[in-house]
């Protein structure tokens, strides 16, 4: 059977860039991948037919004997042709590296460093103001025995002979060759002879680092700062990973935050209940007067406006809200109990009713009983 044309099997023009070859196959070795495609014999024949196309549109020598030769150009049974050529695995990383991580530089794979993780508590003005703050992170340094050379001489480490340096090892299955981390050198392409003591010959210690984490206004409980480039350090060259710092804000003994209102809890007596008053309470940016109207209810919710919290995600300042309960007088002398039966008996002898939520919820009791004798 006569093979396609390679420019019509990647579905480029003949007159296609080296980006545009690999843009081309990238697109149709992800839809015709085994894969993606089990069992379809005919996705795998054009994923064959795909990647031959790619390995001589991609070399620009076969490239040239091809659209000067065609197929013959390529054909080692047709002599004059280039033999070899790369394997699937090469073309595959070459193409889709940049996806799926990794890479070389200078001869050893690149990996980036791990993510850390950093729990910071604050107190809930500090969070609602903004504030800066050092932390002390554990991280991994140079050697200090071997300056980080790994060798207990200080010895320059050697190339691997398993790897011949690249970092990985490839073993055939079946018609893909799987790439792994080489277990000699443990993918650094290179090996120390005489292992440093103290490390192990990784060149690398436990140790810590201070930095300064600058907290935004308005965070809350369950917000992440991201620093870039914090995290642990990457091997072989590789960028350092991230850090995460989550925003853990302190119980207050005041004020109770949700979202963006603040929430307290002001006990009154019940003279100032009854008969109205003032009283300073506290805000996060000092006293203000609260004024309690007469006859006022314990639970009774007053919302002071802008006093609470502008979120660290913008939009309008929250408000506080306050939250009175009346307090029963408590280790009262003679005298005061005695003027306190007095106001008793005079309420109970007007026929007013000066306790409505008392009166309402007796009527209902009263009905209630009444019901279950005559239901």
């Amino acid at each position: 059977m006569a093979k396609r044309d390679y420019y019509e099997v990647l579905g480029i023009a003949r007159t296609a860039s080296e980006a545009d070859i690999k843009k081309a196959y990238r697109r149709l070795a992800m839809k015709y991948h085994p894969d993606r495609n089990d069992g379809d014999v005919g996705a795998e024949e054009q994923f064959k037919e795909t990647k031959e196309a790619f390995e001589i549109l991609s070399d620009q020598q076969k490239r040239a004997a091809y659209d000067q030769f065609g197929h013959a150009g390529v054909d080692p049974q047709a002599g004059g042709g280039f033999g070899g050529g790369a394997g699937f695995s090469d073309i595959f990383e070459s193409v889709f590296g940049d996806i799926f991580g990794g890479g070389a530089r200078g001869g050893s794979r690149v990996y980036r460093g791990a993510d850390l993780r950093y729990d910071l508590e604050l107190s809930l003005e500090d969070a609602v103001r903004g504030t800066e703050v050092k932390i002390r992170l554990p991280t991994v340094i140079e050697c200090e025995s071997c300056d980080g050379n790994g060798s207990r001489s200080k010895a320059a480490p050697e190339t691997c002979s398993s790897c011949n340096g690249v970092g990985q090892i490839r073993m055939q299955q079946g018609f893909f060759s799987v790439q792994q981390t080489c277990p000699a050198c443990r993918g650094r392409g290179r090996v120390v002879k005489d292992p440093c003591g103290a490390c192990g010959g990784t060149g690398k210690a436990r140790g810590h680092k201070t930095i300064a984490v600058k907290i935004p206004a308005g965070v809350d409980t369950g917000d992440r700062i991201r620093l870039g480039g914090e995290g642990e350090p990457g091997q072989n060259g590789g960028p350092a990973g991230d850090l995460y710092v989550n925003v853990v804000v302190r119980e207050h003994s005041i004020f109770t935050r949700e979202g963006t209102d603040l929430y307290s809890e002001v006990p009154i007596d019940f003279v100032t209940a009854t008969l109205g008053g003032e009283l300073e309470v506290p805000t996060l940016e000092g006293r203000v007067v609260l004024k309690i109207p007469p006859e006022t209810q314990s639970g009774r919710m007053f919302r002071m406006r802008g006093k609470g919290v502008k979120s660290v995600r913008g939009g309008a300042t929250g408000d506080l809200i306050c939250r009175v309960t009346i307090e029963t007088p408590v280790s009262l002398n003679k005298q005061q109990k005695d003027l306190l039966r007095a106001f008793g008996e005079s309420l109970a002898g007007e026929g007013v009713r000066h306790s409505p939520r008392a009166s309402s919820w007796l009527d209902g009791v009263k009905k209630f009983f009444e019901d279950m004798k005559f239901g």
